[in-house]
């Protein structure tokens, strides 16, 4: 992903809402979300590498990852950040525990920022400073940098996420705001080692540039059951784009769990 926003604890029905835009350049090949072969993870592919930029499972682990923008760092012959994500999904590790040893072996990959958490947790490795942090409740985002940088497109992100918590189970607010192709000033940009050009079609929330732009734009909710046998309620949304920004393929997927097992599994493609 290049831009995750997350709502944790900060709704009383949904403990948890991420939107996120996962920007790739158009020629590496990927899958759209589906559950994999195990029938446990919910999640895009990587056709390339075979791992994911963000998945949850049935129930209710939770993993997404952006690369840290520093051209300077990027090394040959590293391992594949998104084998991350899809490591803590299917591992049975708490949260944290998990972050400690990965921070131990961060620089076996370039660097880069992981998310993760379960219903009980959320947390963040960013591997440049080795920093692992609890989410506090409230309004988080993550894009290419470290965790709640104030790059503008993160801080205009956080505001809209923040007012568009208001309008759900309606979720159209919310992929309106990753929709945002609008650049933000040159004064207000960050340098992060790209060409001035580059670093204007990265400052939006949605990104198009010639053969690289945003692939999909996710949005997760997890709401609080309204019976014993359904604690935890899951959407899972994720609308596929094509180059300059055409819509492509929506899978959406709505399950639950009462703990380890879901209780039920719906999911359609539009």
């Amino acid at each position: 992903m290049c831009l995750i926003l997350v709502a944790w604890r900060a709704h009383p029905d949904y403990p948890l809402v991420v939107a996120a835009n996962r920007d790739e350049f158009f020629a590496r090949p990927t899958a759209a979300a589906a559950f994999w072969p195990d029938g446990d993870i919910l999640a895009g592919r990587d056709l390339k590498e075979g791992g994911t930029w963000m998945g949850i499972t049935r129930n209710g682990r939770f993993a997404a990852l952006t690369n840290y923008r520093d051209p300077a760092l990027v090394r040959e012959g590293k391992a594949s950040r998104g084998q991350l994500a899809a490591s803590f999904l299917a591992a049975t590790a708490e949260p944290m525990d998990w972050l400690a040893e990965l921070s131990g072996r961060r620089d076996d990959y370039n660097p880069f920022n992981i998310l993760v958490g379960h219903a009980g947790t959320l947390a963040c490795l960013e591997s440049t400073t080795g920093t692992v942090r609890q989410l506090e409740p409230g309004v988080h985002g993550l894009s290419n940098h470290l965790f709640n940088s104030p790059w503008p497109k993160v801080v205009a992100a956080k505001s809209a996420l923040s007012d568009a918590l208001a309008a759900l189970p309606d979720d159209a607010p919310l992929l309106e705001m990753l929709r945002d192709d609008r650049p933000h000033a040159d004064a207000m940009l960050p340098r992060t080692g790209v060409s001035l050009e580059f670093e204007r079609l990265l400052s939006s929330a949605f990104v198009k540039a010639p053969g690289y732009g945003t692939r999909s734009s996710t949005i997760l909710t997890v709401s609080r059951g309204d019976t014993p046998a359904s604690t935890c309620r899951f959407t899972f949304d994720e609308q596929t784009w094509l180059p300059g920004g055409k819509p492509g393929a929506r899978c959406r997927y709505r399950f639950s769990s009462p703990s380890s097992t879901a209780c039920s599994t719906i999911s359609t493609r539009v």
